[in-house]
């Protein structure tokens, strides 16, 4: 394989698809929620993407299988709508910036071939959380800025960049004349963090007029809290150790002068 391929398993007519991506990132943000919008909804699968340029490595399944590391295409027939949704996510996020730029490209072929006019991306970007994060929109279109702010999104700040899948797709899509909206969730970005997800979750309903429900996300919201807080619990004795280490080194020195 040389390079990215996207092998298609189902042949379906999608109504004016919205193309939602999540790849891993910040918090895994993008990928905590895109997975749960598919789990939610029953989407079925319609695509694998495979590219040389994801890490050099497989997966090994509970029944000691492998398998390359992918992307995954799904999608959903909205019923009551007037837009179908195509989900991506995936294991990894290539790792070059030639490779980036070649799945992010290969992305927007096929969103091309499904007849796609608007792409969300999501991820997330760095920042100490106090309360229920914030969720910044970014946009090449103003009309869909304006959508998503009135879902109660927040400006971007000037200059801020967007490093990744969820950036490139919303510079290139402007070439395809695809409209494209970033949806970023503030995180602290060293854990996977629900809650974050679920607040791009909550933007996204009132962007799209879709509704799923969000109990699923607050038992692991909690299992999050209990693991941030051991490892709160895990510095502060590693600060106090340290302190006392100081402490008798100081001690010593003057002793020993």
């Amino acid at each position: 394989m040389k390079t990215t391929v996207i092998k298609e398993l189902a042949k379906v007519e999608l109504k004016n698809p919205i193309l939602v991506e999540g790849f891993p990132g910040l918090g895994m943000v993008g990928s905590i929620a895109t997975n749960y919008l598919v789990k939610q909804l029953k989407a079925q699968k319609l695509a694998i993407l495979y590219s040389p340029h994801f890490p050099y490595h497989v997966l090994v399944d509970k029944k000691g299988g492998a398998r390359l590391l992918r992307g995954e295409f799904y999608f959903w027939k909205n019923e009551t709508g007037e837009n179908d949704f195509i989900f991506l996510t995936g294991d990894s996020q290539a790792q070059t910036i030639e490779g980036q730029f070649e799945v992010a490209n290969s992305i927007l072929d096929f969103a091309e071939k499904k007849n796609v006019e608007t792409i969300i991306t999501i991820g997330g970007y760095r920042n100490e959380v106090e309360g229920t994060p914030k969720v910044v929109a970014v946009s090449t279109n103003p009309v869909l800025l304006e959508r998503a702010l009135k879902a109660k999104a927040v400006f971007s700040e000037a200059g801020t960049p967007i490093v990744g899948t969820a950036g490139l797709l919303l510079g290139l899509a402007k070439f395809r004349k695809i409209d494209a909206v970033c949806l970023l969730g503030e995180t602290r970005g060293y854990l996977p963090d629900p809650k974050t997800a679920k607040s791009v979750i909550e933007i996204l309903q009132g962007l799209l007029d879709v509704t799923v429900d969000l109990k699923g996300l607050d038992a692991e919201i909690e299992r999050s809290k209990e693991i941030l807080g051991r490892m709160q619990d895990i510095e502060k004795r590693r600060v106090k150790y340290m302190q006392k280490m100081r402490r008798v080194e100081e001690e010593r020195i003057t002793y020993i002068s």
